[in-house]
C-alpha cells in the first residue's frame, strides 16, 4: 500500500517560510476569459472506477477560511445546521444574518433548503445523497450548466454518480457554494478527478498545488501515474524529478508496488534515475510480486517473469557491480540459464555476446556545487576540532536535493578525517551519515555524502553540519558571501546557533554544498 495517499479510484482506460531578506513581492495578474453565449451539447459518459483501500497520510492541508466575525447565536446555530445534511428547517429571516451574497450562498452548501435536485453519489453499497441548487452550479461549472440548461438538459429530480466518491464531490461543492478550498491528503486524488470531470479548474489547480507540496520520494511514482492520466504535465515534471534525485528511495517504497504496467516500464527506461541497477532489478521483482496478487496468480519465478514481460529487459543488468550481479540477479532465478551465462560471458570474455538487455549505464544526475567562499586559507593555530560542531544555515529558492558536502581536508599533508555530517530543519533531523575521507594536502574540497539525497523545499532554512576528526589542523574558507548563484537555484546563507567551533557566513567549514536540482 501507498503510505502518503490513499487511492481512490484507477481509471481502468486510461514552511517554516523564510522572510527573504529584499522582502520583493510578486503580484499574479489577473486574466480574464470570454464564454460563448452558447454552449455546445455536451456528452456525459459514467466511468467505473476500481477503489482501493484509503490508508490516511499525516501531511499539511490548506487553511480553511474562517467565517465572518459575528457573535450572532443564530449565525453559529445555522452554521452547524449547514454542516447536517437535509435540514431544511431555517432561522427565522435568516438572509439579514449575513451581509454579503457570498456568505448568504454558502448557507446552500449541502442544505436541502430550495434545493432543486439531489446527487446520488458514490458506488453502490457506499452511496450519499446530497441536496443542489442548480443554479449555483451551473455558475460554478460549464458541465452543470449544460447538465441543467443546455440542449440535452433533462429534468431529473436525481442524478446518480458512481464514479466519484461522497467526500471529493462534497469538496467540489464547497468550493462551488463558498468560494473555499478544503482539501485533505486522502482525498485529493478523488477531488482532482471530481474537478477534473465537471470542469472546475481553479480547483483542480489548487489540487495539483496540494500534490506538488506533499510529494516525496515515498508516493512520486505513484503520482506520477496518476499525473498522466489527468494529464497534469507540471505534476508529471515534478514527480520526475523526486524520482530522478531519490530514485532508490522511490523504488523501495511500498507505493512503488502500486504503479500500472505502463508507468513501470517508463521507469525503468529513464536514462536519469540515480541508482544502482541492483536496486532497480529488485524493485522490479517487488512489483512483479504485487501484480501477481493484482492477477490473483501463485508468486512464483514464472509468473513473475510472466508479468513483468518484456520490461524485464530494460533493467539494464549488464551494468551492474559484478558482486551485485552474482550474489543478486545471478541467484534470482528470475534469468535463464542461457541469459546468466551471457552475461557473465559479457562481464569476462574478450568477445562478448549479444544480450536482450540494455548494456549502457544510465547516465544518472550530475551533481552542482555551491561554493560559499571566494578564497581559502590555513595558519599554524587553526583550524582546529577536537570534536566540535561546524555549522552554518541555508535556504534556496527551488526545490532542490541535497546530496552531501564539500569539506576541506588537512593543510599538513595527506590526512583521513572521519566526518559526521548532518541536516536539520527547526531541530528535526532530515538526514546524517558518518564516514571517512581522504585529504591529498591540497586547498581542494572532498566530498562526503548522505545515504540518500535529502530534498530541501524552498524558502525555508535548513542546518548543515559537520563534526570532524582527524588531523587537527586543516585549510579553512575566507569571504564568505551571504548569497550564492548556482545555475538556476540562489542559495543564501546565514550563522547557526549550532556552531560551536567558529564557522559562520564569512568564514570556516562546510566550503560547499552538493546537490541536484
Amino acid at each position: 500500500m501507498w503510505n502518503s495517499f490513499s487511492l481512490p479510484f484507477k481509471a481502468e482506460e486510461k514552511k517554516e517560510t523564510v522572510k527573504n531578506r529584499s522582502k520583493k513581492s510578486s503580484k499574479k495578474g489577473n486574466s480574464s476569459s470570454s464564454s460563448s453565449s452558447k454552449l455546445p451539447p455536451v456528452c456525459y459518459e459514467i466511468i467505473t472506477l476500481k477503489t482501493k483501500k484509503k490508508k490516511k497520510m499525516a501531511a499539511d492541508i490548506f487553511p480553511r477560511k474562517k467565517p465572518a466575525n459575528t457573535n450572532t447565536t443564530a449565525v453559529q446555530q445555522y452554521h452547524q445546521q449547514n454542516l447536517n445534511n437535509n435540514n431544511t428547517i431555517p432561522a427565522p429571516n435568516w438572509q439579514g444574518l449575513y451581509p454579503t451574497i457570498r456568505e448568504r450562498n454558502a448557507v446552500m452548501f449541502n442544505n436541502d433548503l430550495m434545493a432543486d435536485v439531489h446527487f446520488v453519489v458514490g458506488p453502490p453499497g457506499g452511496t450519499q445523497r446530497l441536496p443542489g441548487h442548480k443554479y449555483v452550479l451551473a455558475v460554478g461549472s460549464s458541465v452543470f450548466h449544460a447538465m441543467f440548461y443546455g440542449e440535452l438538459a433533462e429534468d431529473k429530480d436525481e442524478i446518480r454518480i458512481p464514479d466519484v466518491e461522497p467526500a471529493a464531490f462534497l469538496a467540489m461543492l464547497k468550493y462551488i457554494y463558498c468560494d473555499e478550498i478544503d482539501l485533505a491528503a486522502d482525498t485529493v486524488l478523488a477531488t482532482l478527478y471530481a474537478a477534473k470531470k465537471y470542469i472546475v479548474p481553479h480547483l483542480a489547480r489548487a489540487c495539483v498545488n496540494f500534490l506538488e507540496t506533499s510529494l516525496s520520494a515515498k508516493n512520486a511514482c505513484v503520482l506520477l501515474s496518476q499525473s498522466c492520466l489527468f494529464e497534469e504535465p507540471d505534476l508529471t515534471q515534478r514527480c520526475w524529478e523526486v524520482i530522478d534525485a531519490q530514485a532508490e528511495l522511490a523504488l523501495k517504497s511500498e507505493g512503488f508496488c502500486d504503479i500500472d504496467f505502463q508507468t513501470l516500464e517508463s521507469i525503468l527506461r529513464r536514462e536519469t534515475l540515480n541508482a544502482k541497477e541492483i536496486v532497480v532489478f529488485e524493485a522490479a521483482l517487488n512489483w512483479a510480486e504485487v501484480e501477481c496478487q493484482r492477477q490473483e496468480l501463485t508468486a512464483t519465478i514464472e509468473n513473475k517473469r510472466k508479468v513483468l514481460g518484456k520490461a524485464l529487459y530494460l533493467i539494464r543488468i549488464p551494468t551492474m557491480a559484478l558482486d551485485d550481479f552474482a550474489n543478486g540477479a545471478a541467484q534470482s532465478g528470475i534469468l535463464t540459464l542461457n541469459e546468466t551465462n551471457d552475461i557473465f560471458l559479457w562481464y569476462t570474455a574478450a568477445k562478448k555476446p549479444e544480450l536482450q538487455f540494455v548494456s549502457k549505464p544510465r547516465k544518472g544526475l550530475v551533481p552542482q556545487r555551491c561554493h560559499r567562499f571566494q578564497s581559502c586559507a590555513y595558519r599554524s593555530n587553526q583550524w582546529r576540532y577536537r570534536g566540535r560542531c561546524d555549522s552554518i544555515q541555508f535556504a534556496v529558492d527551488k526545490r532542490v536535493f541535497i546530496a552531501g558536502f564539500g569539506l576541506y581536508g588537512s593543510s599538513c599533508g595527506s590526512a583521513e578525517y572521519s566526518a559526521k555530517i548532518e541536516l536539520k530543519r527547526q531541530g528535526v533531523i532530515l538526514g546524517q551519515n558518518l564516514s571517512k575521507y581522504f585529504s591529498d594536502g591540497s586547498s581542494n574540497t572532498f566530498p562526503v555524502w548522505f545515504e540518500y539525497p535529502v530534498q530541501i523545499e524552498p524558502d525555508t532554512f535548513y542546518t548543515a553540519s559537520v563534526i570532524l576528526d582527524g588531523n587537527e589542523l586543516s585549510y579553512f574558507g575566507q569571504e564568505g558571501m551571504t548569497e550564492v548563484q548556482c545555475g538556476k537555484v540562489t542559495v543564501q546563507f546565514q550563522c547557526s546557533s549550532d556552531s560551536t567551533n567558529g564557522t559562520g557566513v564569512q568564514g570556516g567549514q562546510i566550503p560547499e554544498l552538493i546537490f541536484y536540482a
